[in-house]
This record gives C-alpha cells, sequence and structure tokens, in this order.
C-alpha cells in the first residue's frame, strides 16, 4: 500500500508539473521561436494530445486509488472531485474542441485557418481551450494543495 500511496502522490505532482511545462511552457517557446506558425500550432497540438492522453491515464489512477483506499467516503473527498473534473475538463477539450479545432483547420485547407475565414470560431475555440486548460491547471494546484491533508506517509 505504501508503494501506491508513494505513486499516488508522484502522479499528481507529474500531472501537474508536465500541464505546466506543456501549457506555460514549451507551447510559448514554440510560437516565439518558430517563424512557422503553422508548424508551431501542429506541435504544440501533437503536445496537448500527449498531455490528454496522461491526463486520462494518471486522472484514472487516482480515481482508483481514491476509490480502492477510501471506498465510499472518497465521493465526499475534495481530492475526488478536483480530479473528476480536472478528468472532465481533459474530456470536453480532447473530444470535444479538438476535434472542433481540426474540422476547422481541414475546412480551411489549403491555406492556414487563421489566415481563412474560419479564423474567427477557430480563434473562439481557442480560446474556449485554452480557458479550460487553465482551470484545469487551477484545479491541479489546488490538488497539490489539499491531496496530503491529514495523512501521513
Amino acid at each position: 500500500m505504501r508503494i501506491a500511496t508513494a505513486i499516488y502522490t508522484i502522479v499528481i505532482a507529474i500531472w501537474l508539473g508536465s500541464q505546466m511545462a506543456v501549457g506555460y511552457i514549451a507551447a510559448p517557446v514554440l510560437f516565439s521561436r518558430l517563424t512557422d506558425r503553422t508548424l508551431a500550432g501542429e506541435l504544440a497540438g501533437a503536445m496537448f494530445s500527449v498531455m490528454a492522453w496522461l491526463s486520462l491515464a494518471f486522472g484514472a489512477y487516482l480515481l482508483l486509488y481514491l476509490m480502492t483506499t477510501q471506498g465510499a467516503r472518497a465521493f465526499r473527498s475534495s481530492v475526488f472531485w478536483l480530479v473528476t473534473v480536472m478528468l472532465g475538463i481533459t474530456i470536453i477539450s480532447h473530444f470535444g474542441i479538438q476535434p472542433v479545432m481540426a474540422q476547422l483547420k481541414h475546412d480551411a485547407h489549403p491555406l492556414p485557418v487563421m489566415e481563412s475565414a474560419f479564423h474567427d470560431r477557430f480563434a473562439m475555440w481557442h480560446g474556449v481551450s485554452s480557458g479550460l486548460y487553465l482551470l484545469q491547471t487551477i484545479f491541479g494546484l489546488v490538488l497539490v494543495i489539499v491531496q496530503n491533508r491529514g495523512r501521513r506517509l
């Protein structure tokens, strides 16, 4: 059980750390350093896709851990609900918003979407996606703060 608990804590740290590294370090650096904004967007999109799959795996582990160790009490835990909301945001973003943005890019082809008639819709969905990513990061910060309350390793 100690190993599972250690993995639980490590998963939370890696989840938040990787989320911040991709969203607030790597993606902005791509856009600031690459002159081809389409390439920067494709690379950032690939990183966000990997991040989404990691989030699904990390969130699933955390929920499984909480339900295994706490049983029905897990449903009264703020940690359980923070993880659930973070997973929900990942699902909405990756399986809802990202396909819409990909379709807009496809419809704009051969032009880059930001130079097409789809610019405004793409920008709106990008803004929604960015806002949800920020919200998920904030929930991740709260998760780090509250996840260890009352627990001794």
